[in-house]
């Protein structure tokens, strides 16, 4: 049963968080960390109800949504989902590449279209049935991700410990860091991993009947798979934070966050090995969180419509926002934060909707949640809620 978190925790560590934890840490120092610690918790808790309603239903959560909602809700349901998973792909397609371009040089719509190649062919492996092969790769991505940043982390220095420890201390500074906050919590509780979570543990968990036959056992082998993989993410994130306020100190204040300026920065002040890692830190992030988000497309769609598209033509469709932006000329790393906020306006409707399963007990029978779980989620789903609304208003101010 170990190992669905692991695929799911890439979501966690995609360009949209390089992007928005590294300007995070060189505009605000240490002031967030509090953000990525606190979203991360959720997300495991998160993570845990997905995978316990994906076994104790033997259905994905969008699948469950088609079949209780009605046909006009669960449209609307569909709709938001696909924005979600939208601004997914446009955040994986620009990571990937912006690390392609640091790595080799190609020029931004080949980098597409190369990333958009490598996710297909990472899904065949799942799709031919190796699935325990897909879930390694993403483990080893994962490691990848983490090493890169880590490394560079300890050859840029400039960390305080002391600053470290106050951004545990949760506060905010203006409408910068709330829409910072914002994108933060986007870039860590996604919401199409939860999605894709509720689908993938049926594959590699026992049937609904013998996970309720033996639900101690299914709710520890679920919490250690919840806790290994989004645990690791939530280290590389707080990482990224580190980074960033290192290397902002490092240039005097003369870097903000862009991760061009950051490759630049890192080979002329650090040495070519911490621009090499950084390249392939988020050239990783970028295809293996391309291939999960299309997964989770195949799973948004099928279970709230009940069609397929095949693959190849949903990549083509989902590449082309991101294909715009590049041959453009937007300014990326701005986009990746604001494709970050976009997605934490879907929080809240997948915090909601695995709240009303999972508290459920016909439809998830000894597997149930228990009250503080219920009370703990629904609490968290209306904060980030709050926080989302309030975010025009601090904006137009």
């Amino acid at each position: 049963m170990l190992g669905p978190a692991l695929v799911a925790a890439i979501a966690y560590v995609d360009p949209g968080n390089v992007a928005t934890n590294l300007t995070a840490g060189a505009t605000s120092g240490y002031l967030l960390v509090w953000v990525v610690v606190a979203a991360s918790l959720v997300a495991i808790l998160v993570q845990f109800q997905a995978a316990k309603l994906g076994l104790a239903t033997g259905r994905s959560l969008p699948r469950l949504c088609r079949e209780r909602f009605p046909r006009w809700g669960n449209r609307l349901l569909w709709l938001q989902a696909e924005v979600v998973v939208l601004a997914t792909d446009l955040a994986e397609f620009v990571g990937a590449a912006i690390g392609m371009h640091l790595l080799f040089g190609l020029p931004p719509t080949l980098s597409a279209v190369v990333t958009a190649v490598v996710s297909l062919l990472l899904l065949e492996l799942r799709r031919r049935g190796r699935t325990r092969r897909f879930e390694l790769m993403s483990a080893a991505a994962l490691v990848l991700i983490g090493t890169g940043i880590g490394y560079d982390l300890l050859v840029v220095g400039h960390q305080s410990a002391g600053g470290l420890a106050a951004g545990l201390v949760p506060r905010l500074d203006g409408a910068e860091s709330l829409v910072l906050a914002m994108g933060i919590v986007g870039a860590t509780v996604m919401p199409h991993a939860v999605y894709l979570h509720s689908a993938l543990v049926q594959d590699r968990g026992p049937a609904a009947a013998v996970a309720r036959a033996q639900p101690t056992l299914v709710r520890r082998a679920l919490r250690l798979d919840c806790v290994v993989g989004p645990g690791v993410a939530t280290i590389v994130n707080v990482s990224m934070i580190a980074l960033g306020a290192g290397l902002g100190a490092a240039t005097a204040g003369g870097w903000t966050g862009d991760l061009f300026a950051a490759h630049e920065h890192l080979a002329t002040q650090v040495g070519g090995a911490a621009a090499l890692a950084f390249a392939i830190a988020l050239l990783s992030s970028g295809i293996s969180s391309s291939g999960v988000g299309t997964l989770a497309g195949d799973v948004v769609l099928r279970g709230f419509l009940a069609r397929r598209v095949p693959v190849h033509l949903r990549r083509l469709v989902t590449m082309t926002p991101a294909v715009l932006a590049l041959v453009l000329g937007a300014p990326l790393t701005g986009l990746l934060i604001l494709s970050q906020v976009v997605i934490s306006l879907g929080v809240p409707v997948a915090l909601f909707l695995l709240v009303l399963f999972c508290r459920d007990r016909s439809l998830m029978g000894p597997l149930v949640n228990a009250p503080l779980t219920t009370h703990v989620a629904a609490a968290a789903g209306t904060v980030v809620a709050v926080l989302g609304l309030s975010l025009p208003i601090v904006l137009l101010l």
